[in-house]
């Protein structure tokens, strides 16, 4: 094995930067070289010279970036070997979205794992976690917290069915609508889901993506008014946050921050990230000998494995 060298990934104005293949992992900012886990809004930005990701990602990118020319992506499916520099990289499932990939960079006989937003949870709309050893563990800590630990998704999405009420139902439009729409067929079979007219090119890229199970319909407010409580209308943050003052019908927004669910009907705990637990058992899948962590709080995980596993914080 080679050394670990700490400053292979550093946190630059850009976003994250490896000096030794050239290259920014999810950068806000454009660049030359790009590599994109998924594609959030918030890790998948425009005006890249080179987007190097997965087939579903650049789907989702050409959709919602049309003005981005089609030769500006290098497109890898899972465990496809390519090289960026002098780094030898492969993308491995995530288990967050469809297209979801955890990095793996090979450089003078060390691995870095680069997870990104990851989900260990069962999640049919998408490609499930893959894990592998390697020396250094980079990961997302956003609810890296012990206190922080994530309710059954299904226990949660079926308080739904002791509700008489129809329900509009806020979520983020790429991945946790198409996750609630095959949550809601399966364990709600009663109700009928309503998507609203952004989400449904979504779910349309799902589909053209091989998730051709989901169940539903476009909007029609006629049905949200008809008598009866079979109905759930899955729309996106604005438009939930417009309706505040809507009359019957039960506001519940999916997610897995509390902060989410203040002002609503009741709660919902839904989330697509890791929790204290997950982060747990994936460390002692992945056996790192050092844990990096970015996107949050990386104390906690510094504190509980002091005198084991050396950890530190990249932004």
């Amino acid at each position: 094995m080679g050394v670990i060298l700490a400053d292979f990934l550093v946190r630059r104005a850009e976003g994250y930067y490896c000096k030794y293949g050239d290259f920014f992992i999810d950068p806000p900012l454009p660049v030359g070289r790009a590599l994109i886990t998924h594609a959030h809004a918030d890790h998948a930005s425009p005006g890249h010279g080179m987007i190097f990701c997965t087939p579903p990602t650049a789907s989702f990118m050409r959709y919602r970036y049309r003005h981005l020319a089609v030769h500006a992506f290098s497109e890898f499916s899972y465990h496809h070997p390519f090289s960026v520099g002098g780094v030898a990289i492969r993308f491995i499932p995530a288990g967050h979205i469809l297209g979801s990939a955890q990095i793996v960079m090979d450089y003078n006989g060390v691995t870095y794992l680069f997870t990104g937003d990851y989900k260990v949870q069962a999640d049919d709309t998408c490609e499930p976690l893959e894990a592998m050893q390697a020396d250094v563990l980079i990961t997302e800590s956003t609810f890296a917290d012990p206190q922080v630990r994530h309710p059954d998704p299904v226990a949660e999405i079926s308080k739904l069915n002791d509700k008489p009420s129809n329900v509009l139902l806020g979520a983020y439009t790429l991945g946790k609508a198409q996750r609630l729409t095959s949550l809601i067929n399966t364990h709600c079979p009663s109700r009928k889901v309503l998507i609203h007219h952004t989400i449904l090119p979504i779910h349309q890229l799902y589909r053209s993506l091989g998730v051709d199970h989901l169940c539903y319909a476009p909007y029609e407010r006629r049905l949200m008014k008809a008598d009866g409580f079979d109905y759930i209308y899955i729309v996106p943050p604005l438009t939930f946050n417009s309706y505040f003052r809507a009359t019957n019908v039960l506001r519940v927004f999916a997610s897995g921050w509390k902060r989410l669910q203040h002002n609503n009907d009741m709660e919902l705990f839904i989330s697509d990230h890791v929790d204290w637990n997950d982060i747990m058992g994936y460390v002692n899948l992945v056996k790192p000998l050092e844990i990096w962590t970015v996107h949050g709080e990386g104390k906690h995980l510094a504190e509980h494995f002091a005198g084991s596993i050396a950890v530190k914080a990249i932004g």
